[in-house]
């Protein structure tokens, strides 16, 4: 990847104020507040400040997982408007993510890490979900990874 998510962030946001794309500047600068909101949190733990990729594809996972769940919310309080506006943020944050893998595909992966760590119970269910994440973050969603681990673990 030559430019890293923070440089994309950057350009669009200029892209979205010169085309006065109201709602993709927004979602664009809550996306950069998170990386700066991210970064201040290090510092006060004596951390190093700086976010990787895959830190910031984890806060980019964090952000749609939030929006999934308010829009589920709002569909079931009879607030279709706003659950539209939820989707329509979900869809400008994965454009900065790597495709997701599907279901077969996370199937797969997951069989191959447990094969490779030799894992036998769901006490080795932490060390799986520890090589997922390192190798594959933001590429697919780690609550059905787990459950998926958990399945053939269990």
């Amino acid at each position: 990847m030559s430019d890293s998510i923070r440089d994309r962030v950057s350009a669009l946001m200029k892209e979205a104020m010169r085309e006065q794309d109201k709602m993709r500047l927004s979602t664009l600068r809550l996306i950069s507040a998170a990386f700066k909101d991210r970064e201040i949190q290090n510092r006060g733990t004596g951390k190093d400040d700086s976010l990787t990729e895959s830190g910031m594809q984890e806060i980019l996972s964090k952000m749609i997982k939030q929006r999934r769940e308010s829009a589920e919310t709002y569909e079931k309080g009879g607030r279709p408007e706003l659950a539209a506006t939820e989707v329509a943020e979900i869809e400008i944050i994965e454009e900065f993510l790597p495709r997701q893998l599907s279901a077969k595909e996370i199937e797969a992966v997951v069989s191959g890490v447990v094969k490779e760590l030799d894992a036998t119970g769901l006490k080795d269910m932490g060390r799986v979900m520890a090589v997922l994440k390192e190798r594959h973050a933001g590429e697919m969603d780690f609550a059905k990874a787990g459950a998926t681990v958990k399945s053939m673990l269990g």
